[in-house]
């Protein structure tokens, strides 16, 4: 689930597209259990290695009591293959879609079927109607959200903290002099930060972007920007980039033990975990789901630990909004037993399972954060649960794919190559669809 959490849609608008014209003459429905065994369905996603075993794990019991097999395949070119075989013919019964956009290419274009019942009513009794929203389209509930991650997370070492004389920040401005008193009494970079992500290399600077149109804008800014009622050009937008800029384009702040800024896009999201457990840098923007590469990289991840994180603070002291992102499971069939695995995993027995075997968490509001392998999984949890919570999901995996997974992620390899801001925003908009 760690590398699930981050994946985003490869270009979805246009090679589904593509697909389209290449495959019009194929079938486009489920077939019987996507041509599966009797009492198999088969499940498709992004979840691949360790996690994908403790997918299979957290499903175990499930598989004896109801006499289903489940066969999950992970695939690292889901997105752009999942409208393919959905074209072709030959879709799985279930998939994982960790972009709430690309279930909603499939919806419309009647690849998807509408969630059963059971879904609805798990959705109704366990999800917040935020959560619900990214699995609905045209009105119409086509999956339920499985995992989640609580983005926005600033990891440091409390140790090293204790050492500098420093405390958690808890404005922008009091982070912004903590970097700079970081880099004075130790002479190097604070931060470490990686873009790259194969053909999905950007997608971490979204992250950053996403966080300080919310901060800096609010919520109802935010909410037009997903929709391009806020363009990109908008002095708002422009105003993150700038804010963002201040850390990650000063060469006197960026990029620790890896380079100078340039070196952003060609270190990959996950290089910084050794200079993040070693001390090298000393600080870090990632997600909730970075505490498993942590872990991996033999910290302890606890408050009085190795590595812990705060929340990236807001303008004001309090007021940190945070995003987010997830998976929405959507299915090709209404088989029995695609409905039966389908309503299994909206529900709160499964979060409950999946989250004890560790390094993930669940916005579902019928899991147990006690069960949640780590103190800031725990931490995440509350907030996806807190009522009061400003909660918006990943604004690039709302956005059509041309934009959020097209010209949004490759915006931010030029904007850190050295292109000016305003250019790096007019060719981000013109990724826009026409319609």
């Amino acid at each position: 689930m760690k590398k699930a959490n981050i994946r985003k849609a490869l270009a979805a608008g246009a090679t589904l597209a593509i697909a389209a014209a290449a495959l019009s003459a194929c079938s486009s429905g489920g077939g019987s259990n996507g041509g599966s065994d009797d009492k198999t369905v088969t499940i498709y996603g992004t979840i691949s290695d360790t996690e994908a075993e403790l997918l299979e794990q957290s499903w175990a019991d499930f598989e004896k009591e109801s006499g289903i097999t489940i066969k999950y395949e992970a695939s690292k070119e889901f997105e752009s293959q999942i409208g393919i075989r959905a074209q072709g013919g030959n879709p799985p019964d279930l998939a994982i879609f960790p972009q709430p956009g690309l279930l909603g290419d499939l919806a419309k274009r009647d690849y998807l079927v509408e969630a059963p019942e059971g879904v609805k009513s798990n959705v109704e009794k366990y999800w917040s109607k935020d959560w619900a929203a990214y699995g609905t389209v045209n009105d119409k509930l086509y999956g339920a959200p499985l995992l989640a991650s609580v983005k926005g997370f600033v990891w440091y070492q409390p140790k090293k903290f204790a050492e500098w004389g420093v405390e958690v920040p808890k404005t922008w401005d009091e982070l912004l002099a903590l970097t700079k008193t970081i880099q004075e009494k130790t002479g190097t970079a604070p931060w470490c930060a990686g873009f790259g992500s194969g053909d999905a290399s950007g997608w971490p600077g979204t992250d950053w972007i996403e966080d300080l149109v919310l901060r800096q804008s609010g919520p109802d800014t935010y909410d037009q920007w997903v929709t391009n009622d806020v363009k990109f050009t908008d002095p708002k937008i422009a105003a993150a980039f700038d804010s963002v800029g201040e850390i990650l384009k000063n060469p006197k702040y960026v990029n620790a033990g890896f380079g100078d800024v340039a070196s952003i896009n060609s270190t990959q999201f996950d290089d910084p975990v050794p200079s993040i457990v070693d001390g090298t840098c000393a600080l870090h923007h990632q997600a909730s789901f970075y505490s498993g590469f942590l872990e991996d990289g033999g910290a302890k991840v606890a408050e009085d630990g190795d590595v812990w994180a705060f929340v990236l603070p807001g303008l004001t002291e309090g007021d940190h909004p945070v995003t987010g992102g997830g998976e929405i499971v959507g299915a090709f069939n209404s088989n029995p037993d695609t409905v039966a695995v389908q309503e299994y995993l909206s529900s709160a027995e499964w979060a409950n399972s999946r989250v004890k075997l560790g390094g993930v968490i669940s916005a579902n509001n019928g899991l147990d954060p006690a069960n949640a392998s780590t103190a800031i999984l725990s931490q995440a949890i509350e907030i996806l649960q807190n009522p009061d919570t400003t909660f918006r999901f990943d604004a690039s995996d709302l956005m059509p794919g041309s934009v959020g997974s097209g010209t949004f992620w490759k915006g931010m390899v030029n904007w850190v190559n050295g292109e000016d801001t305003q250019t790096v925003l007019t060719e981000i908009e013109a990724g826009w669809p026409s319609e």
